[in-house]
């Protein structure tokens, strides 16, 4: 059974994160420059959310309110649901096809230690499977 860790051993260890006063014009500016769909909301280290363009779209263009002038805190989802390293990739599916999302932080011991996205997940599996066909092909014609 794969593990997050193995797929967070796959990627470039990258957190990218704005604090709970930043707008959410801010937060957009850097989703677009680090081209992400998510964006966690922290203060000194502690995860206090995130942010995903389907809240943008829910919470501020379906309300009529000002990117510029709202801060992330008021239309972030605090307190994400979030993996262990030793969770299996197989869970962080279920989690995400389950609760209708699509990326999960990684903590452990209340240290953020990465992010891993529906994408990933699909991408590792789908390496991992064309390993195991391989290996078998090998196997069959040795």
């Amino acid at each position: 059974m794969k593990t997050v860790q193995q797929l967070l051993a796959t990627k470039p260890v990258q957190i990218f994160s704005v604090t709970a006063s930043s707008s959410v014009l801010d937060a957009l500016h850097v989703m677009m420059e680090k081209n992400i769909s998510a964006l966690l909301i922290t203060d000194a280290q502690q995860l206090l959310g995130i942010f995903t363009e389907r809240d943008y779209a829910r919470k501020i263009v379906l309300h009529g309110k000002s990117s510029a002038d709202t801060p992330i805190k008021d239309v972030m989802t605090a307190d994400p649901i979030t993996v262990l390293p030793s969770d299996s990739i197989e869970m962080c599916m279920q989690i995400m096809t389950d609760k209708h999302i699509r990326h999960l932080p990684v903590m452990l011991h209340q240290e953020l230690l990465g992010m891993v996205s529906i994408g990933d997940v699909v991408k590792f599996i789908i390496a991992d499977q064309k390993q195991t066909i391989s290996q078998l092909e090998s196997y069959i014609n040795s």
